[in-house]
């Protein structure tokens, strides 16, 4: 399947989000529900041999934990800001929580088990639109 995407999509980068198939799976639900439309990453994971930075327009595969392709997103802003400046209203539209502070105690948590954590360290933010869900069962809806 991914080969077949890659000739739709052929400058997409697969990721996965999270650092746990449980974390996955509960952020792809949320993605394929329209409530997550948004999501950061330390800049400095975006370094020289880490995964390439979003880009505008360009269509990225969001996999399962195992690599299976779950969604294709059209990438369509991108910002980079320092963490304690990040806004309620990105904040929000990531998802994954009802207030700006379990957002922000969330990343923390994540950040600090994740390479280190620091209230203004940089971020790629990036806000994205579902173009396909690849889930088997939705295809045949």
């Amino acid at each position: 399947m991914i080969e077949e995407l890659r000739g739709r999509y052929p400058d997409a980068v697969t990721f996965r989000f999270g650092d746990s198939d449980a974390m996955n799976r509960e952020l792809i639900a949320l993605v394929r529900a329209g409530k997550k439309r948004a999501t950061m990453g330390r800049l400095a994971d975006f370094a020289q041999g880490g995964e390439p930075k979003p880009v505008v327009g360009r269509c990225d595969i969001i996999t399962e934990w195992d690599g299976t392709p779950a969604v294709v997103v059209r990438t369509v802003s991108v910002e980079e800001m320092p963490l304690n400046e990040i806004s309620e209203e990105f904040a929000l539209a990531e998802g994954e929580n009802e207030t700006y502070q379990g957002w922000y105690d969330d990343h923390r948590a994540y950040f600090e088990r994740n390479g280190g954590w620091a209230p203004d360290m940089m971020m790629i933010c990036e806000r994205f639109e579902l173009v396909e869900d690849l889930a088997p069962e939705r295809q045949t809806e």
